[in-house]
């Protein structure tokens, strides 16, 4: 059908052709059935093959709601009724290939592993199909396969062959578009939330990924340290287990180079495997080492004896969680899909082997969510009478997306806030209430809590970096005002009175507002003012720069992309022109000549940087976050200075946190802003400025704890700095945020910084 085996050398398969390939196989074989499960960001489909046997497939609808039975205990009468369902139920695996696009391989080995499933008669293959049902998505982002295989067609035998395609591979998130999680900002991620926590409750969640050259071949579960402590331990035990039944599954067939506990930890909430533990499901990531796309690479021993990462002091070298290494040599995509087919088998044949204990489990650990814990919070409270009352709506939208249960207060409730609390203080109505005691605890706690990263330092005293970021607290990020709760008077009385939010427009009801017209409404234009906006994009794939797009298009504000080109030709025809946060050799440099072509290649050079000092100078104001303040310092010559851009990691390191600012509200770029808010501040700034400089500073980090959740390494060097200053250079001015005011889309808190920085009169 494709005209040649998926995986061979420098060939690709489409989605157009992927998901033919798949329907063609859904009218072939009763073991197979292919459905849609919503649209991608450009408009693709999004399907999931689900394979088991010919029966298991007759009976979906039934597994289904066994598998979603055993996700709420308290919907189970009695252990007889429990026992039936565990004895009449499948263990339910999903596995999930090239989220990240450039990690192309898994996408074209799903062929391969549902054709094998849908036509061998093995005992093994036999137990799987018997005792599992497989959700099988080829891609969780199609836009990106197309974007990749496009790209990688067009340079075939050219020196851009290999490379990465010169934009994002996801429309808004690139590579971030695993990083969305527990945010649901974009549409491939609110499908498959649906599809796995409000529809199947799988028991695993397989996560299929590509990592550099020149490490391990292949890194698996056991994770490295440290774990996040809301995740059930024994959800660990059984990552871990799986890791290692598919470790001795690679080494009996001849695999070299596979590592354990490596690199990757469990301590970040927001991924596509780590989301998986807050549901009560094993989340499983794998990391193979890549190609060139689809064409085959050399490794060399000595990148490999060069190569460092956590847990894994080279690629050369054995230890207990890398017994066999690789002495490197020829490396191809079929060698990548061999490992993620035997890692894909093992896993379903354990899944499928032990399936009542699967599923049993499954629902004991549901079971043991809804019992009372007296160390944590009964229930946490969003206030009523909040003056963000849509940044609320949002909040409860996105709880609600993942199954998490909120309630609506019909009658005042009395509480204590702290455990230490001698009297009980009267809520108001109108708040909404999300209790603790239920199956999604560990979710609820992990999303409302303040982190506290451990100090992890390494033996020079630097501070170890972990996987991801260190601190994500939702309603900190989206500016939501709430309480937690550790004890109600009467609730045994008052609880009936509570009414479940069963849909987002009934909170959007209570909270005076418009009906959302939909899930994931678009959100008004905040804007008064007619600017012309303009944001800055290269070709180098900047995740910022996506994330900005999604901002303004969730808020409807008009802007128009300017690139590489225009800025080299002249000052742009625009009122405010915002640099995302890309680093100063990002923009001006751009990419490599050496491989790739000339019409996209290079940056905005010294004409570039020319025209923007006269856009600026002649009344322009030019908006630069995080990283990109860095190139109007420097090539302005502005009176301010990084102070962090010198420190040591030992000095100073926060790679991921929620920071406190203290806002001056006289500035109109401060408009609308309380006297304090909480920023994200990730591997960030913090300005210094120079004496007797006419800059208007419009936010400081905090004078002491700064840090509201997460991990930092030397506060004191933050404490107090100017975070957000407004620069006058000529007629215009340089607005310079020293962190990332639109983070991933998460941090509501600080977009209105954004939209009145927006606002040039």
């Amino acid at each position: 059908m494709l005209g040649f085996q998926p995986t061979d050398d420098k060939t690709i398969a489409d989605w157009q052709q992927i998901t033919d390939y798949f329907a063609k196989l859904d009218r072939a074989s009763d073991k197979v059935l292919v459905k849609e499960i919503g649209k991608s960001t450009n408009g693709k489909p999004l399907i999931v093959a689900f394979i088991s046997s010919a029966k298991n497939i007759k009976n979906l609808d039934k597994l289904r709601q066994i598998s979603a039975k055993l996700a709420d205990p308290r919907n189970i009468a009695n252990e007889s009724e429990l026992a039936n369902l565990i004895k009449d139920g499948k263990t339910i695996v999903s596995i999930s290939c090239s989220i990240h696009s450039t990690e192309i391989v898994a996408s074209q080995m799903s062929m391969n592993l549902a054709f094998e499933l849908a036509t061998a008669n093995d005992s093994d293959t036999k137990e799987i199909l018997d005792n599992a049902v497989l959700l099988l998505i080829p891609s969780s982002n199609p836009d990106g396969i197309d974007i990749v295989a496009d790209w990688y067609r067009k340079t075939l035998g050219t020196k851009s062959e290999g490379t990465s395609p010169p934009e994002l591979y996801h429309h808004y998130a690139g590579h971030d578009n695993n990083r969305d999680w527990f945010m649901l900002n974009l549409v491939e991620t609110q499908a498959i939330t649906k599809l796995y926590w409000r529809e199947w409750f799988p028991q695993f969640v397989y996560d299929v990924h590509q990592q550099g050259k020149s490490s391990s071949r292949f890194t698996i579960p056991p994770f490295f340290d440290p774990p996040n402590p809301r995740i059930s331990p024994s959800i660990l035990r059984e990552v871990g287990l799986v890791g290692y039944k598919m470790a001795a599954d690679l080494q009996a067939n001849g695999i070299a180079g596979v590592a354990t506990n490596a690199s990757y930890d469990t301590w970040w909430h927001g991924g596509f495997r780590s989301a998986p533990y807050y549901h009560n499901s094993i989340g499983i990531l794998s990391e193979a080492a890549s190609a060139d796309l689809m064409s085959p690479t050399t490794v060399k021993s000595e990148d490999l004896a060069r190569s460092r990462t956590r847990g894994l002091n080279n690629a050369l070298e054995t230890a207990t969680n890398f017994p066999d290494a690789w002495p490197g040599g020829a490396w191809r995509p079929a060698d990548i899909a061999k490992i993620e087919m035997i890692a894909s088998r093992s896993l379903l044949l354990l899944a499928a082997k032990f399936r009542p204990r699967y599923l049993r489990q499954f629902y004991d650990r549901g079971k043991e969510n809804l019992a009372d814990n007296s160390k944590d919070p009964k229930a946490f409270i969003v206030t009523a009478g909040q003056p963000n009352a849509a940044n609320v709506s949002r909040f409860l939208e996105i709880l609600m997306a993942q199954g998490i249960e909120v309630w609506r207060m019909t009658n005042e409730l009395y509480l204590k806030m702290l455990p230490t609390d001698k009297d009980f203080h009267e809520m108001p109505l109108g708040s909404f209430v999300v209790f603790t005691d239920q199956p999604q605890r560990n979710n609820v706690l992990s999303l409302f809590e303040k982190q506290v990263y451990p100090n992890r330092l390494l033996p020079n005293g630097d501070a170890e970096a972990p996987y991801d970021v260190a601190g994500w607290t939702l309603p900190l990020q989206m500016g939501v005002e709430y309480d937690s709760i550790y004890e109600f008077r009467d609730l045994e009385k008052e609880r009936p009175t509570l009414k479940r939010v069963e849909s987002i427009d009934q909170a959007r009801a209570i909270l005076d507002l418009e009906p959302s017209g939909g899930a994931f409404a678009k959100q008004p234009n905040p804007l008064t003012s007619n600017s012309k906006i303009g944001l800055y994009k290269g070709h180098t794939g900047s995740m910022d720069e996506g994330w900005t797009r999604l901002v303004f298009d969730n808020f409807q504000i008009p802007y128009r992309s300017v690139g590489d080109v225009e800025l080299r030709k002249g000052v742009p025809d625009v009122d405010v022109l915002v640099l995302p946060a890309d680093s100063d050799n990002s923009i001006f440099n751009g990419l490599s000549a050496e491989r790739y072509p000339a019409e996209i290649a290079g940056g905005i050079g010294n004409a570039g940087v020319e025209n923007l000092k006269k856009f600026v100078q002649n009344g322009g104001r030019l908006v630069c976050f995080d990283d990109s303040c860095d190139l109007a310092i420097k090539r302005f010559g502005l009176p301010v200075r990084n102070i962090l851009a010198d420190k040591k990691r030992n000095e100073f390191y926060n790679p991921g946190s929620i920071v406190s600012l203290d806002v001056d509200k006289r500035q109109p770029l401060a408009a609308g802003l309380g006297p304090k808010v909480a920023a994200y501040f990730s591997s960030s700034s913090a300005f210094e400025i120079a004496a007797d400089a006419r800059v208007r500073i419009i936010g400081r980090y905090a004078a002491k704890d700064a840090l509201l959740s997460g991990w930092m390494l030397g506060e004191k060097f933050l404490n107090g700095k100017a975070a957000l200053v407004d620069v006058p250079y000529g007629k215009g001015s340089v607005v310079m945020f020293a962190f990332r005011p639109q983070h991933r889309g998460q941090s509501w808190a600080t977009f209105p910084f954004i939209f009145n920085a927006l606002e040039k009169n």
